[in-house]
């Protein structure tokens, strides 16, 4: 499935491995940065999706995402990533998604650009977890510190499906990506989904976006006793 994420905005904060290590499917591990795990919270504009190399998914394609994620790893070292929720605008693609085992919700989520800012709110229906945050990069400093490139250069994603492990490749360019300066954050998606932060994050990024492409999963075996 080709798809193309634009304006993405990273934000990072630092927590433990055990409070990590409750998320992870079986047979992966949190993958580890400075003694630590990470927890993100990711929003982007999808555009174009569309299946295979064939033409964009007309309407259905494109639309605004904002997801909180892990960092996992296999024994055999294979990093990906494993998402706790993932905010989505278009109905028929969450019941779609949450039918593969990702876990979609359904919310109103916009895309706000006041003057040279990028930045996301989300609201879920009922009542629900909301979130809104922006960010000012500088197009003059690039990021490629350790950091950066673990939460970012990810190649795949770890999910549960009928109880089992899959990992599902993904393959893209790297991320051109740039240090931010935070706006404003005031979310409740990280703690919605289980986990509490506290403070501003320590990672602020920002992408004008890259082309991506998922393929066929594989099932991750099962660590065995002994």
């Amino acid at each position: 499935m080709d798809q193309f994420w634009a304006d993405a905005v990273f934000l990072h904060w630092r927590i433990s491995e055990a409070s990590a290590a409750r998320f992870m499917p079986p047979g992966t591990v949190p993958d580890l940065h400075d003694g630590d795990a990470w927890v993100g919270l990711i929003g982007f504009r999808m555009r174009g999706a569309g299946f295979g190399t064939g033409r964009p998914v007309p309407y259905f394609g494109s639309f605004n995402e904002i997801n909180v994620r892990l960092y996992s790893r296999e024994p055999d070292g294979t990093q990906a990533v494993v998402f706790l929720t993932l905010d989505a605008s278009r109905l028929a693609v969450v019941l779609a998604a949450r039918a593969a085992g990702i876990p979609y919700v359904w919310s109103r989520c916009s895309y706000v650009q006041p003057d040279n800012s990028h930045g996301y709110e989300v609201r879920r229906f009922r009542g629900g977890a909301h979130s809104r945050f922006a960010v000012v990069p500088d197009l003059d400093l690039p990021a490629a510190d350790p950091l950066t490139q673990h939460v970012t250069a990810r190649f795949g994603l770890h999910s549960r499906l009928a109880g089992r492990t899959l990992h599902i490749p993904n393959t893209h360019q790297p991320w051109p990506l740039h240090h931010a300066a935070l706006l404003h954050c005031d979310d409740g998606l990280v703690r919605a989904a289980g986990l509490e932060v506290t403070g501003p994050p320590e990672s602020v990024l920002y992408s004008p976006g890259v082309q991506t492409q998922f393929g066929l999963a594989r099932v991750v075996a099962r660590p065995t006793a002994g």
